[in-house]
């Protein structure tokens, strides 16, 4: 399965989020350019809230789950409609599973070379280094050393519209954001003006070099 291939390949961690707020917010995130979201499976009826973002925004949203970690979660996860599956390690068996059962996207969480291979190896499309912000970009840099070079990398934990440049540089084709985006109990204006700067970052960076 080919890799997803988002136009902004930022994925918007929305942990801790209810069914009863998750419209709202997600729709501040369209609107502001984000083609991605994330619930992980340690909110509020988690499977809900998928379930009514993927059946109100469609084909538009690649809506899925994180924090993904049993059987049971991909089957959730299916059953609401989510087509991402996004975990915090990396689980072999789950991954080929998620990918050859579900067919899934899978974004598998990795702290080693090792880690990352055996995630590829077991059909993931694409790799999250995970705490990115303990790593950080040099760590990256020699990662992309060795990893296939078509396989897209993303930043998660501790990524802000601040250092968001560093790893995109670094080689990572984007990041996933979490509490610098999206805290539990937030207003949605929070949530658009939050979104509205990480994209500014992510062009801002994306800028050729004059």
């Amino acid at each position: 399965m080919t890799p997803w291939t988002p136009e902004l390949p930022l994925i918007a961690i929305l942990r801790g989020i209810g069914p009863d707020d998750v419209l709202d917010h997600v729709q501040a995130l369209h609107d502001a350019g984000f083609d991605a979201i994330e619930i992980p499976t340690n909110s509020p009826d988690w499977q809900v809230s998928v379930q009514r973002v993927s059946q109100t925004f469609g084909a538009n949203l690649m809506t899925g789950a994180g924090t993904v970690l049993t059987s049971e979660h991909l089957a959730q996860l299916s059953a609401a409609g989510g087509r991402l599956m996004v975990t915090p390690n990396t689980n072999p068996a789950l991954i080929a599973e998620a990918v050859s059962t579900y067919g899934f996207q899978v974004c598998a969480g990795f702290a080693t070379a090792s880690e990352a291979f055996a995630a590829l190896q077991a059909g993931a499309q694409a790799l999250k280094l995970f705490p990115s912000s303990v790593f950080g970009p040099d760590y990256v840099k020699a990662l992309k050393a060795v990893l296939p070079a078509t396989v897209p990398l993303y930043a998660v934990g501790g990524i802000n519209p601040g250092n968001l440049a560093s790893y995109l540089d670094a080689g990572c084709i984007g990041a996933g954001l979490g509490s610098d985006l999206y805290r539990p109990g937030q207003e949605v204006a929070v949530t658009r003006e939050r979104a509205t700067r990480f994209v500014q970052a992510w062009q801002a960076a994306r800028q050729p070099a004059h």
